[in-house]
């Protein structure tokens, strides 16, 4: 018998963001398609980092994160958000959040049972669900506002539900999901007895009042949520990869036992520079904040002159567009034109959702970027007309 790959990797293709980054570098475009900032990290985080080098932090750390860590995981939680969080018994450091996700499906769902998921939606979290032997159930969100229907809601749960996978503020959309979107969220929660996973990676990054609320802080979901979070994007250091879970005691067991096999442990000098960055002060999250407001209108205004609608984001660093004023039906041919004739890399749309064609007029950018950056992609833009 020759070799065959499984019946699971079958079932999703390679990641489309990856892809576009990769053809950005083929065709020199200015990327505009992965999440990365192209900006430097935080100088005293980064130094944090050349110091536990220095001093020989080179080993592996305790298998689910670094003492030091944890203890700043759980201080800012609770100084941030006013629920207590115990770090010996309800943390565990992964390598990134993605790891973070996988490790926790892996860790509370068994062949059989299905997974909520909103769309669009990252596109990690479809194959994450099929890794892990469950099925995606897709609930739809939908724009200008990127609201849902509770009812298409409510009839999404049912007997097999195991877990609903919240991301807010949301990739791609920008979304922040309301307190009483996230109440009804809960309550289906309780009635089914399912797992919250939450994705709040971009915790800090928010818009025009826009406020973040753990779905853990609600009433009764503390013993049902696994809060996902980690450095890249609030630290600007997405190749480090540190990520946690804060989960109950009992769920934050199964997921050290998967995160042990998977990859025993994330980086420990980098972990080390993690606790010292969780201590940074507010006002460092307020002034990051704000810079990214500024590259979100500068972003908003650069695109919308030559043609693109905007749905403008809440949170996160990211837009969705409408490209149906350029006259082309095909995300993908519009994407790979954009790398390859104009030279700016986005993601196609219809990565973000179930079936392909739902997404075949939108694109997303990425504005986690530098000004010069936005000059050349500004350059490059104006080229771009509609289609004969």
């Amino acid at each position: 018998m020759s070799a065959r790959p499984s019946l699971k990797a079958e079932r999703f293709t390679e990641s489309v963001i990856r892809e576009m980054t990769r053809l950005a570098a083929k065709h020199r475009a200015v990327n505009l398609s992965q999440g990365f900032p192209d900006f430097a990290a935080p100088e005293e985080v980064k130094e944090a980092a050349r110091r536990a080098i220095t001093a020989d932090v080179n080993q592996y750390a305790i298998t689910w994160g670094a003492k030091s860590l944890r203890d700043a995981i759980a201080a800012k939680f609770e100084r941030l958000y006013g629920v207590p969080v115990d770090p010996e018994r309800e943390i565990t450091v992964t390598c990134g959040s993605t790891e973070a996700m996988i490790a926790a499906l892996l860790a509370i769902l068994d062949p059989g049972d299905e997974v909520v998921v909103f769309e669009p939606f990252y596109e990690n979290y479809g194959p994450d669900a099929i890794l892990s032997s469950a099925t995606p159930r897709f609930v739809r969100l939908r724009a200008p506002d990127w609201s849902f229907d509770p009812a298409e809601l409510a009839a999404a749960f049912n007997d097999k539900t195991r877990a609903i996978i919240v991301n807010s503020p949301n990739n791609p959309t920008g979304k922040v999901f309301s307190p009483a979107e996230l109440k009804s969220i809960a309550d289906l929660c309780q009635k089914h007895d399912v797992v919250a996973v939450t994705d709040e990676i971009y915790e800090h990054i928010l818009y025009d009042g826009a406020e973040h609320v753990p779905m853990a802080t609600l009433p009764g979901m503390k013993d049902r949520t696994i809060t996902i979070n980690g450095m890249s994007k609030t630290y600007s250091v997405t190749g480090w990869r540190v990520g946690w879970t804060i989960a109950p005691p009992r769920v934050t067991d199964a997921i050290r036992k998967v995160h042990d096999f998977l990859t025993v442990g994330a980086a420990a000098p980098l972990q080390e520079a993690g606790a010292l960055a969780l201590a940074l002060p507010d006002s460092y999250y307020s002034e990051m904040a704000a810079g990214y407001a500024r590259r979100r209108d500068r972003l908003v205004a650069m695109v919308e002159k030559v043609g693109f609608r905007v749905h403008r984001p809440k949170g996160a660093y990211y837009v969705m567009t409408e490209i149906d004023g350029f006259g082309w039906d095909d995300d993908v041919a519009f994407a790979r034109h954009l790398v390859e004739e104009i030279g700016v890399a986005v993601v196609p749309g219809s990565s973000f959702y179930r079936d392909p064609r739902d997404g075949r007029f939108q694109v997303r950018f990425a504005f986690c970027k530098k000004d010069t950056t936005f000059d050349e992609a500004e350059r490059r833009l104006a080229k771009l007309g509609r289609r004969a």
